[in-house]
């Protein structure tokens, strides 16, 4: 129990839930949303910027989402520290960018150094009301990463990656927080920035297995992971990995991720066609949970009126992600 609300383990009611995560428009819920979220239930709500001023502000909105799902659903941010992070001074520490932490450190230094930030950025969460937090950053960089992305990595080759995001997983999960792997399989050869348009990755699938699915190989006992938004042609050359069924049954079969598959946002401008089609075509592929951050609640409908209720495989997943806590 945080500040009156139960945040640390989330329920099983998650298996009767929409396989959905929204956001909301502002720092406090309104009666349409509020209306809108009772009717849907969606499995959580994520939360970034314009949700945010106040710890006891940000307490009683997380407080309001629960009580609308009705459920203490998971409340995730973005708080990688450095670039992506939601929560700023002089409520909140500030962060390095991750990549710049590793300047001359050894690789002990450097797990120790992210043991720490990701174990008080969890505790910060936790006092909020939020436990889910969308770290670590898995992605490898190359020379060539969009600047969107290079600085957030936690590593410059595969093992130092494998190290750093490893410890802040399990930083999350010790704190009760739940870590959302992210961008599987590997945004990190991503030219643009796929919040614009969508990138396109021409390695070969023997040069992505000796080095940017290296990490998500090793981190794929975690329970949640987040997609990416590119298409990577040895694998589909038609469909970005969310959408294509070729590319989530590698996830599945041969990194082996076996926890729950969030998209990444949905409505980021890398897919094509309306809301609802990505919704529906990110299920077919075998995406678990549909993730929706703007807060545009016509958005938000579309996204309900196609995602189906949690069962099968995916309430599976969802328990053994509420048992990942525990472990």
């Amino acid at each position: 129990m945080t500040n009156g609300q139960p945040t640390s383990r989330p329920s099983d009611e998650h298996a009767s839930r929409s396989a959905c995560i929204f956001g909301c428009a502002g720092l406090a819920l309104m009666e349409a949303e509020a209306a809108f979220f009772a009717r849907t239930r969606p499995f959580g709500f994520i939360l970034f910027e314009r949700n945010l001023e106040t710890p006891g502000q940000i307490r009683a909105l997380t407080r309001a989402l629960r009580i609308a799902a009705g459920s203490d659903c998971p409340i995730f941010i973005d708080q990688e520290g450095g670039r992506v992070q939601r929560l700023h001074p002089p409520h909140w520490r500030d962060w390095p960018p991750p990549l710049d932490t590793l300047q001359d450190c050894t690789p002990r230094e450097a797990a120790q150094a992210f043991k720490l930030r990701y174990q008080t950025i969890s505790d910060e969460l936790m006092a909020l009301g939020i436990n889910g937090n969308c770290v670590p950053v898995a992605d490898l960089p190359t020379d060539c990463t969009h600047p969107v992305l290079r600085n957030r990595c936690l590593g410059r080759t595969p093992a130092e990656v494998v190290i750093c995001a490893a410890v802040a997983a399990a930083a999350c999960l010790a704190a009760g927080v739940l870590p959302v792997v992210k961008h599987m399989p590997g945004l990190g050869r991503a030219t643009i920035d796929s919040h614009l348009a969508l990138p396109r990755v021409t390695a070969t699938l023997e040069a992505l297995e000796a080095s940017d699915f290296v990490p998500f190989l090793a981190l794929s006992h975690l329970p949640l992971a987040m997609t990416a938004h590119v298409v990577f042609d040895c694998l589909d050359a038609q469909r970005p990995a969310t959408l294509s069924p070729t590319v989530i049954t590698y996830l599945r079969h041969d990194i082996g991720f076996e926890g729950l598959l969030l998209t990444d946002d949905i409505s980021m401008q890398a897919l094509d066609g309306d809301v609802a089609s990505r919704c529906e075509r990110a299920l077919a592929a075998g995406c678990d949970i549909i993730l929706h951050c703007n807060g545009d609640l016509a958005e938000m409908k579309a996204v309900a009126d196609t995602v189906p209720v949690i069962g099968g495989e995916t309430a599976h997943r969802c328990r053994r992600m509420r048992q990942a806590l525990t472990d």
